[in-house]
């Protein structure tokens, strides 16, 4: 086991437990120069001396091009799938068949092999996983439970908030976070699972004690080629339970069979806003929510445990969010906390920055929220909730764009389903990055339906015109950034903020418009 040394974040690793942990095809070199290990890392810009390298093939570049690179720094050892032409003698090679699992088992290793000893909590699908995380992160502290979150550009444990450049870190990095989550007290941690991580072999070698599946709906066709195959990757999360694990399945999703199909049955729980559990969907625990009543704000439900009925208020809007809420309880049934102190504990979220995040409620009589739908069945579920709830005669009003390089195909289709649900439309950039914001608005309008919309490209004047359109009972909905808090322009990232503009533009907009009546 990797050894702490007197600075509780400064490990070491032994290169013989390394190499007996490792699938192996050949060392080259010298093994007396690395006996020990003081990093683990891919990336050959971090390396200090006496770092382990491991040159993992991107897909924008080779991490073998950057050996030599991390031997300047001071890498003793190098773990690659091809042994360079040129070796340096104070360097031992280790080829491996996959480096990225290779990576992965060797950070395990050399962090004390952490996540054995947190309970890991994993959140996969399209839609749905930061809510539900951040749910199940709630519900668990709140019972006494001390739980990390990984998610989202974000990395939370303790009183630490550690921002990310993507939803789950590569593996070396994830591993660290366990073991200072370990440090600060974690017995818990809760991490969203993408289809990126589990392919690239990002939590290889984790046992997860639990899994849950939201839904799978059209996202990241740029990176599979197809939804079998996008399914497929996030199956993958669900053969990584520990022997003690159970997995939670949102069995209202057409794709929850295939998810399922290799997990045990003891270990199934199914989750359902009313429907009736499939015939090839055996499961030892089922769970409802019945949706009794709802506003703007919340929904009454009444959870429907195995063995018990718990009403409770769901404080956050549409069904989606019941069926989130759902997943959670779930999770903390099968975790040991009794139903009524779940429903306690999941009642008390009001809000997740940045997913249906209500903004606006002032003089205005007007309600605005900020959302981060960026795929078709996303952004159908928050307009289509926020239709239903608004008063008769209000509007609906959507300013919302597509990233640049990302998956095209659904531009249009969210142009079409924005232009049949919402009363006015506004058609704004996101993040372009490379593209032209300009012919992404043309890919997104090519699906328009109607004339009841305009394009205005810089999303801060997009947002200032949607808000000026507003009359009292209307509904804002901005969508795509959600929590983010920057724009990527040509390589760029910006400062923005969807929250911090509708707020100073509604208090702008705030005196033209009558007092709202109060009830």
């Amino acid at each position: 086991m990797a050894a702490l040394r007197e600075n509780s974040s400064d490990y070491v690793l032994q290169l013989e437990e390394l190499l007996e942990s490792i699938t192996l095809i050949e060392l080259v070199g010298n093994i007396s120069a690395c006996e020990t290990i003081r990093m683990v890392t891919s990336d050959s810009r971090a390396v200090v001396p006496g770092s382990l390298f491991v040159a993992v093939r991107g897909y924008c570049a080779d991490g073998h091009q950057f050996i030599g690179s991390a031997l300047e720094r001071g890498a003793v050892a190098v773990i690659c799938e091809e042994i360079p032409p040129e070796i340096s003698l104070s360097c031992l090679y280790i080829k491996v068949v996959d480096a990225r699992k290779a990576l992965a088992e060797a950070a395990r290793i050399f962090y004390g092999k952490a996540s054995d000893r947190l309970l890991v909590i994993g959140v996969t699908g399209t839609n749905g996983k930061t809510t539900t995380a951040k749910l199940i992160t709630a519900m668990l502290n709140a019972n006494g439970i001390s739980t990390g979150y990984i998610g989202t550009n974000l990395c939370v444990f303790g009183d630490q908030e550690i921002s990310l450049d993507r939803t789950t870190p590569e593996a070396h990095g994830l591993h660290a976070f366990f073991a200072r989550m370990l440090e600060a007290g974690c017995r818990a941690v809760v991490m969203e699972v993408s289809s990126h991580a589990l392919v690239l072999q990002r939590v290889y070698g984790i046992r997860f004690h639990a899994a849950v599946f939201t839904n799978l709906t059209q996202e990241h066709l740029d990176f599979h080629s197809s939804m079998q195959e996008y399914g497929a990757a996030k199956q993958l999360l669900f053969d990584q339970l520990s022997p003690e694990g159970f997995a939670v399945f949102n069995i209202d999703d057409p794709y929850a069979l295939q998810m399922a199909e290799r997990v045990e049955v003891e270990k199934k729980y199914c989750c359902s806003l009313g429907g009736e559990v499939p015939r090839q969907m055996l499961c030892s625990r089922y769970f409802k929510a019945e949706v009794i009543g709802c506003d703007i704000m919340s929904s009454s439900v009444a959870l429907h445990f195995p063995d018990v009925i718990v009403n409770m208020q769901v404080r956050l809007p549409g069904k989606y969010n019941v069926m989130n809420v759902l997943e959670a309880a779930a999770i903390g049934v099968g975790m040991g906390i009794a139903p009524e102190e779940v429903c306690s504990s999941l009642s008390a979220v009001s809000a997740v920055e940045g997913r249906m995040e209500r903004i606006g409620d002032n003089l205005m009589g007007v309600s605005a929220f900020v959302d981060y739908a960026h795929t078709p069945d996303a952004l159908f579920k928050a307009l289509q909730t926020l239709r239903e709830l608004k008063v008769e005669g209000a509007r609906l009003v959507v300013v919302f764009g597509c990233g640049g390089n990302r998956d095209r195909s659904k531009r249009s289709e969210m142009g079409r389903i924005a232009s049949e649900i919402a009363d006015e439309v506004i058609l704004t950039s996101d993040n372009p990055r490379d593209e032209d914001p300009e012919s992404i608005l043309d890919e997104i309008e090519g699906g328009i339906v109607g004339d009841h919309y305009m394009r205005i490209s810089d999303r801060a004047e997009a947002i200032k015109r949607a808000i000026s359109l507003l009359k009292c009972g209307d509904i804002l909905l901005v969508a795509g950034k959600g929590h983010e808090k920057y724009q990527e322009i040509a390589g760029k990232k910006y400062f923005f903020s969807d929250q911090e503009l509708v707020r100073r533009y509604m208090q702008q907009n705030c005196s033209g418009y009558p007092e709202k009546e109060k009830e």
